[in-house]
């Protein structure tokens, strides 16, 4: 029997601010901790960011990677924030076999840093930051089949307790973050919302129209409001290609003012 990897797409809100006491994140981070506890210690973590994009996937292979505090404007204690959990060479190594395996060209940066895309959230369910981790980038093409080819080519990975997470947001529109907000903004996040949840977790679906909706997500009611680019839901299309089945959980909330979610797919053997 195999054990496969619990996966989670998760939301991680508006840069440093979940780290700082920020009111309008406090649904978030009691999420990210509930589900810590929940769930036995991971072995290693495989986080694909929102807040990484390369011509071809690329994979941290550094031992000791440094953060980048890819965020400005923040307060300056934001700027000290440390997470220094261990790389995982070797693991890097097995996820550019497996991509290369199937067909999808990747590479090895042995200098690039972890972004706050993992070391926000990581930070608040495991604190101690003694998990090893590698980090994946987005291809720039954006592309969401690819996206979950890339999570597919990687269920190959077999290492006992290993935790994939896909860090990005399901609504993220700047504009509407920082905009009044109205009946209509309000009505076509929740409508997006509802699409992204059925789609997720619903029994009556079947995989390939599962995997359909995902690719063709731009169809959605209000798709392109609630994303106007994409980046931030693909981690999403990349957990569901390494997961290939609805998810086991979902956790609806409010973050910075906007209805919002989070999934997650437990441990499962074939």
């Amino acid at each position: 029997m195999k054990e496969h990897a619990r996966v989670l797409f998760l939301s991680h809100g508006g840069g440093p601010l979940p780290l700082l006491g920020d009111r309008a994140h406090e649904e978030m981070v009691d999420c990210l901790k509930h589900i810590a506890a929940k769930y036995p210690k991971p072995s290693a973590i495989v986080l694909v960011s929102a807040h990484w994009e390369e011509k071809i996937p690329t994979i941290t292979s550094g031992s000791r990677p440094d953060l980048i505090y890819d965020y400005y404007g923040f307060p300056e204690e934001s700027y000290e924030i440390q997470y220094p959990c261990p790389g995982e060479p070797r693991l890097a190594e097995k996820i550019h076999g497996l991509l290369d395996r199937a067909g999808i060209a990747s590479r090895l940066d042995a200098k690039r840093g972890f972004d706050h895309g993992l070391f926000v959230p990581l930070k608040l369910m495991y604190p101690e930051a003694d998990i090893p981790c590698v980090q994946l980038s987005l291809a720039s093409s954006l592309d969401p089949a690819l996206h979950i080819a890339m999570g597919r080519a990687l269920r190959g990975l077999e290492d006992d307790g290993l935790l994939v997470v896909g860090s990005g947001f399901s609504f993220h529109n700047m504009r509407a973050f920082f905009g009044q907000e109205t009946t209509e903004s309000a009505a076509m996040n929740a409508a997006f919302e509802e699409w992204l949840l059925e789609t997720c977790s619903s029994p009556d679906l079947d995989e390939e129209e599962r995997e359909r909706r995902l690719i063709q997500w731009a169809e959605a009611p209000s798709a392109r409001y609630c994303h106007p680019r994409e980046e931030h839901l693909l981690p999403l299309q990349f957990c569901y290609g390494w997961a290939q089945t609805r998810c086991s959980e979902a956790f609806e909330l409010r973050i910075m003012g906007k209805k919002s979610s989070m999934y997650l797919w437990r441990e499962s053997s074939v």
